[in-house]
């Protein structure tokens, strides 16, 4: 039974960071017609999201929170949420796919690191030697396939810094707030969360959307938007608990190194890139990276 579960895990996480892979390209485009702002956006995904996870549990046992958490609720929000979401929206149009993609990678060296100083997770030689070996391995990746043309030529500081911020940020949210997280279902977790980023983001937000003129947003990219909306945010941030409930923050972070991956692969299959050793190598070893951390000593075994 716990085989399944770390299994339903992991599965978890591969869907959720393959749908994160193809939400790059769908922020990308959004982003870059400014057409709606990043905080605008933001909001949307926080209204749109959160009514589908309170309606949702209105066909689910009711589940009390106890008042003490509410106040972790709201910073798991916030920087699982509010700041890494809204970081990476005004991030996008300012960096480069190659600068955005390697400073992403780092999230799992944090989440490593802080796992070990919160959650008391052991840095074993196997753990620390898999989230190397699978760091190598996704930046040999994105070397050999993110292209220099098209798009954002050069990255700004601002768009670096956010970056960080993005990274930084996700991994304190794995890091840190795993105990607040399988304490109460994915459901009641999700529905407050997605409720405190709407307040959060309401006042500057508000006025946009209720002034927007939807009929002049071209039909394609209103389809981006419900993708953003309902996969990228409701399924992605349904599917993660989901996984940090089985499986260590460490290897929950680990599976943004599918994101990459998964953008290559679509790019291959619509004609825009070809595969090749060097592609098959670096993949390889990327998963050679997550199965050593997946068998590496957990903190129980110490």
């Amino acid at each position: 039974m716990e085989q399944k579960g770390r299994l339903a895990g992991h599965a978890a996480c591969f869907v959720a960071y393959a749908i994160f892979g193809i939400n790059i390209i769908v922020c990308k485009d959004l982003t870059s017609s400014h057409l709606i702002s990043p905080i605008a956006l933001f909001c949307m995904r926080s209204i749109g999201a959160g009514m589908l996870f309170w309606l949702l549990s209105l066909f689910l046992p009711q589940e009390k929170v106890d008042r003490r958490d509410f106040g972790k609720i709201l910073a798991a929000s916030i920087f699982g949420f509010f700041l890494t979401q809204l970081t990476f929206l005004m991030a996008i149009p300012d960096i480069t796919p190659m600068n955005c993609s390697i400073i992403s990678s780092m999230s799992p060296i944090y989440t490593m690191f802080i796992a070990a100083i919160v959650l008391k997770e052991p840095v074993t030689l196997k753990k620390a030697g898999g989230v190397v070996l699978s760091f190598a391995g996704i930046i040999y990746l994105i070397l050999h396939s993110v292209g220099r043309t098209g798009g954002v030529t050069e990255s700004t500081p601002a768009g670096i810094f956010l970056i960080i911020m993005n990274s930084l940020c996700f991994s304190i949210y794995l890091g840190v707030f795993k105990p607040i997280i399988t304490k109460y279902s994915v459901v009641t977790f999700m529905k407050y969360i997605f409720l405190f980023s709407f307040l959060l983001s309401a006042p500057a937000a508000g006025r946009e959307i209720l002034t927007l003129d939807y009929a002049s947003i071209p039909s394609s990219h209103l389809w981006e938007l419900a993708f953003l909306i309902v996969c990228s945010t409701f399924f992605t941030y349904f599917l993660i608990p989901v996984g940090q409930k089985r499986i260590r923050p460490t290897l929950v972070s680990m599976y943004s190194y599918v994101q990459p991956i998964i953008a290559i692969v679509i790019s291959i299959f619509l004609g825009m890139d070809t595969l090749s050793w060097e592609k098959v190598l670096a993949i390889v070893t990327v998963f050679s990276g997550v199965l050593l951390v997946t068998f590496s000593r957990t903190a129980s075994s110490k």
